[in-house]
């Protein structure tokens, strides 16, 4: 990849455009007339030094999710124990909305529930001391002001407990065994480290490559000249997007023109006509594609398109390549390769520009 301020970012995966700096490349939907040498801007993203503190912090955080869960029956709640507790909470002696639950689990001193007062104990602190099966009540009183509800602040509410059950989390600690049982890549501490670090790096190169790609995709969309739209992909992308958010909704248990209006804040009509304006921009984008992927000779070969599968269908958790593109469509998985594959292409050919003050 070219740059004018001298830093290298490698190539990214996203869709891309078309054309050659000599002439244009074109068919009956769609002209693009350059998709070399384009200028984008420098990425604001870097790669920085990951430090030994950000290391303990991701192994610290991966540990944790390794604890291991036990049930505690001969002994009262104490800080840091899990609880699960009915509660009912009243503003005298009436239950408020909002203020019960069932079932609820709670790590006692995590502050996620209402804390002290000058007056009033936590509501956290005021559940250690009590053993399982115990009911009981406890006052609290609301912070002020309670961005939560606001109606609520300063307010003294009374709160019944059943404590069902109380249960300890035992963190594992960092040894060559635990490494040797949940790394793939690692047998001791040293190398878990040196590859939790490199993860790390790589989220962040990650990251800058994402910002690249989306310059250089934006650039390349504004080299498109539409001649016509593609009539049956551009049903077939309206029909996709109208069934994932029908799913949406009825994953809310809602009709899909409810759905758009409690969560989306706007009509079925205006739905429709946002949904066939993405469709139209993705079937001439893929346009662009076909085109530049056949000048440039970057259709992957069978044995590319196989690891590539893979590769996608190991990252959805499948190791069964034909299962992942029947659950996904092969046509579409093609379609997704072809893109990274140009965009690969575009990224390293493009030109990122430092941006001045006044840009």
């Amino acid at each position: 990849m070219k740059n004018r301020s001298g830093c290298a970012v490698i190539a990214v995966v996203a869709a891309g455009l078309l054309a050659g700096c000599s002439g244009e490349l074109s068919n009956e939907y769609v002209t693009v007339t350059q998709y070399k040498d384009l200028e984008v801007p420098q990425a604001t993203s870097a790669v920085e030094e990951v430090t030994d503190e950000q290391v303990d912090q991701m192994i610290e955080g991966t540990l944790s999710a390794y604890a291991v869960r036990e049930d505690v029956t001969d002994r009262a709640a104490r800080e840091g124990d899990i609880v699960n507790i009915d509660y009912t909470g009243y503003l005298d002696g009436e239950a408020f909305d909002g203020g019960s639950d069932q079932g609820a689990e709670l790590e006692l001193g995590s502050g996620s529930f209402i804390g002290a007062t000058e007056d009033y104990a936590g509501f956290e602190e005021q559940i250690e001391g009590h053993n399982p099966g115990e009911e009981f009540d406890i006052q609290v009183q609301f912070p002020d002001p309670y961005t939560g509800n606001p109606d609520m602040s300063g307010a003294v509410a009374d709160f019944h407990i059943v404590l069902n059950s109380i249960a300890s989390e035992t963190v594992p600690e960092l040894t060559d065994e635990w490494v040797k049982e949940n790394s793939e890549g690692s047998e001791t501490v040293e190398e878990y480290r040196e590859e939790v670090r490199t993860d790390l790096e790589e989220e962040q190169q990650a990251a800058v490559d994402s910002e690249l790609a989306s310059s250089v995709q934006n650039a390349l969309i504004e080299k498109i000249e539409v001649k016509a739209y593609p009539e049956d992909a551009v049903n077939e992308q309206i029909a996709q997007l109208t069934d994932m958010y029908t799913t949406m909704a009825e994953m809310y248990g809602m009709e899909l023109g409810e759905f758009l209006e409690s969560y989306m804040q706007m009509t079925e009509e205006d739905f429709n006509a946002q949904v066939k304006e993405a469709a139209q921009q993705t079937a001439v984008f893929d346009e662009a594609v076909k085109l530049i992927a056949a000048k440039q000779h970057l259709e992957p070969s069978d044995e590319e398109y196989n690891e590539k599968a893979l590769e996608y269908a190991q990252s959805a958790g499948m190791e069964d390549v034909e299962a992942y593109e029947e659950q996904v469509g092969e046509e579409l998985l093609r379609t997704v390769i072809l893109r990274e594959a140009v965009m690969d292409y575009l990224v390293d050919e493009c030109i990122q520009v430092e941006q001045t003050a006044d840009q």
